[in-house]
């Protein structure tokens, strides 16, 4: 059994930070006006994918070495540099003193997340499909706007009409090196799409969502089924995904075996009065 400890937490936080890292890196190459870019302080991955992205944050502050002043200072002068807010997403499997610093510092506590685990080193059993008819793939070649285009219509009736970012944001997730993108589909029509990143044996599940004409079919869980299984014929010992706390996507993760490792805290830097 794997249990969720510090060096979970490590595996973990990892596994994002590289997924993030290397959709900033994407985004550089395919939009170099975008300045996208990302530094490592003390084990921590700090991300500048643009001042409105949800990447652009730290991940694992804390986590691989102790934070000091000096690792704060540099850390805000990178976003302050590129005029973007300081956030920093903290496991509480870092040690206490980093709360204490970033009191000192003025910050404030913003959202929770809760990191969702399950052991895949016993296999996978895939849950029974609702619609028998649902097929899914990973895309091919050339697929990437296909992918995005999906995922942005499932998005959009979600978060009050954000599809535009969404299909630019789609486009680089898929063609990040390390994503491995998925489909479903309805009588060869695609109705949903789910993101797939792999590190060093561990599995992102995330970006899953589904057109709204598409819903009720169980897509979800049939896409859900295809990234773990695809997963374990990587070899990968376990997977991971970030739910909002008491959300329907916990619910739906913690039915298929997975279970809370921790619950991280975002904190925000306070502007100066």
């Amino acid at each position: 059994m794997i249990f969720s400890d510090r060096k979970l937490a490590c595996q973990l936080e990892r596994t994002e930070a590289r997924a993030n890292a290397s959709i900033v890196e994407e985004r550089a190459r395919l939009f170099p006006e975008s300045k996208a870019e990302w530094l490592e302080v003390a084990g921590a991955y700090a991300m500048f994918d643009g001042p409105e992205s949800p990447l652009t944050q730290t991940f694992g502050l804390g986590v691989f070495d102790e934070i000091t002043h000096q690792d704060l200072d540099k850390l805000e002068a990178f976003f302050k540099e590129r005029n973007a807010p300081v956030f920093h997403e903290v496991s509480p499997m870092a040690p206490s003193s980093l709360l204490e610093l970033l009191n000192e510092r003025s910050y404030q506590p913003l959202e929770f997340t809760n990191v969702l685990y399950r052991d895949l080193t016993d296999g996978f059993e895939p849950q029974t499909p609702r619609n028998p008819l649902l097929k899914t793939r990973l895309i091919e070649a050339g697929e990437a706007a296909l992918w995005a285009r999906i995922s942005a219509q499932g998005w959009s009736a979600e978060t009050l009409d954000l599809s535009d970012f969404m299909l630019e944001f789609g486009q680089v997730t898929a063609s990040s090196a390390g994503s491995f993108p998925f489909l479903a589909e309805l009588d060869s029509e695609p109705i949903a799409a789910g993101g797939l990143f792999i590190y060093d044996g561990v599995a992102l599940l995330a970006g899953a969502s589904t057109v709204p004409e598409g819903r009720q079919q169980g897509a979800q869980m049939a896409l859900l089924n295809a990234r773990l299984q695809y997963a374990v014929d990587q070899g990968c010992t376990v997977a991971m995904i970030g739910a909002l706390p008491g959300s329907q996507s916990q619910r739906n993760v913690e039915k298929n075996g997975f279970r809370i490792a921790y619950t991280r805290i975002k904190w925000q830097l306070r502007p100066a009065a």
